[in-house]
């Protein structure tokens, strides 16, 4: 952009794709996803990526910010069975700050490395920072800091194995 002449924030290339991020109350990472739209099909195929995850419970509350598009995804996923009916659904900006706080971290790297050149080149990129994060953050089942742990679970993350 600046070899055009134009001068772009870091945050101004945020808005141009999102990333759905969900923690639970502990602080552990959930699942993610980077998307090119933030609309009602990305946020339901995130949801529905997020309660596949292996390592995750049912959630008993799903807490969002005031994004529009999450109200019709959870109508959707309770009627299609995909959620639990007696799930309750909050949107209150200040109770969505463990997400924000988990997020800073990742913030804080893409804003250092700002060289995403296409949307397949970011989303390999922030699936990497988010698996390292999980790593730091002690999230892999069985690892006690085991190396063979830790790469079993990146290949498994980036479909290199089965």
């Amino acid at each position: 952009m600046q070899e055009r002449g134009l001068h772009i924030n870091h945050t101004t290339i945020m808005r141009w794709v999102y990333l759905y991020r969900a923690v639970d109350s502990n602080g552990a990472t959930v699942d993610f996803m980077l998307s090119a739209k933030r609309d009602t099909k990305a946020a339901k195929r995130f949801f529905i990526k997020a309660l596949r995850s292996t390592h995750n419970k049912k959630p008993r509350v799903v807490t969002t910010d005031k994004n529009t598009t999450y109200p019709k995804a959870i109508k959707e996923l309770k009627n299609n069975v995909n959620l639990n009916i007696n799930t309750d659904f909050r949107q209150i900006k200040y109770l969505n700050n463990i997400v924000e706080q988990d997020h800073r971290f990742i913030k804080k790297i893409i804003k250092l490395g700002l060289v995403f050149k296409s949307f397949n080149t970011a989303r390999k990129t922030l699936k990497g920072i988010e698996a390292f994060h999980m790593i730091k953050k002690g999230q892999i089942e069985g690892m006690n800091r085991c190396a063979l742990a830790e790469i079993e679970f990146i290949n498994k993350l980036f479909g290199l194995v089965a």
